[in-house]
């Protein structure tokens, strides 16, 4: 018996690029089993975000994150039918986890979600249709998605454009969405280091003006997306973008103080710009032909 991939569909999908097909032709056949599942259900599913985005940039998707029309309800069922195990990764946000054999998923439904005034907490509310998902989602690069069995692309902010440019942007206004999840202000640095993109102008200016709004968020979450910075391909820029933008006066004052800072022992005129040459340095020894070597554990 033949076994085929989530690429061999009936036709083929419209709108990739051969650089996205070539990576998507080794997503695991389950998967597409599994859209098949949700469609005759009723419901639709399609894999979003970083998913698609690597695909475009010609990397594997390996963390295969799904959205769905379906109530969490319903995921857990479609999900226990298909796979080998399920679990609750966090139901009251819509977000149920499945193995089938090796292949790991994560399913949310359609959601829309908020921070009220001095919460840490979001409020999240389900929403009702794709585009809605990923129009609240944090850049247009992540806002992309390929509904599955067949793989349609639904880019309904321009990601992929932006994608090709090298730009980080954002769905709606950055204002809007940085009031949303302050957590966002962090991971425009961290992408900027991931990707090594630029961050458009309104971008900036939201992260020089709402940086405080950090504040609300918890000390882990802030201190997860730093490690993922320091941890990029180019954590330079990151770094550099927080100093510029103010940021690192909220999350790491250390970092910006760096450029006052004087050695007594004078080998170093400028101690910041230093610190940061050594951190080039140090990401060269650990990348190779195909990006950075395992993270450490920090």
């Amino acid at each position: 018996m033949t076994t085929t991939n989530a690429t061999s569909a009936s036709s083929t999908p419209q709108g990739l690029s051969e650089t996205a097909l070539d990576a998507l032709a080794q997503l695991p056949p389950s998967l597409a089993a599994l859209g098949h599942l949700f469609v005759r259900a009723g419901h639709e599913l399609a894999l979003v975000g970083g998913p698609v985005r690597d695909a475009f940039l010609g990397v594997v998707p390996h963390d295969l994150d799904c959205t769905t029309s379906a109530r969490p309800d319903e995921t857990e069922a479609i999900l226990t039918q298909w796979g080998d195990a399920c679990w609750d990764i966090g139901k009251e946000f819509g977000t149920i986890g499945a193995r089938k054999g090796d292949v790991v998923v994560e399913v949310t439904t359609y959601r829309t979600e908020e921070y009220e005034v001095g919460s840490r907490k979001p409020v999240v509310a389900y929403g009702d249709t794709l585009e809605g998902d990923l129009t609240r989602r944090d850049f247009t690069v992540n806002a992309m998605a390929l509904r599955l069995p067949d793989l349609e692309l639904v880019d309904p902010c321009g990601g992929r454009a932006d994608l090709e440019a090298g730009v980080l942007r954002t769905p709606v206004t950055a204002v809007q969405s940085f009031d949303d999840d302050p957590l966002r202000i962090m991971r425009a640095a961290r992408f900027a280091a991931q990707l090594g993109f630029d961050v458009e102008m309104d971008v900036l200016e939201a992260m020089s003006e709402m940086a405080r709004r950090l504040e609300i968020v918890s000390a882990e979450r802030v201190r997860a997306e730093l490690e993922r910075l320091l941890t990029s391909r180019w954590p330079r820029r990151g770094l550099e973008l927080m100093v510029h933008s103010g940021v690192a006066d909220v999350v790491l004052p250390e970092l910006s103080a760096l450029q006052e800072t004087v050695d007594e022992k004078g080998r170093h005129k400028d101690v910041y710009e230093h610190t940061l040459t050594v951190l080039d340095q140090a990401i060269a020894l650990e990348t190779g032909p195909q990006g950075p070597g395992p993270a450490p554990d920090l």
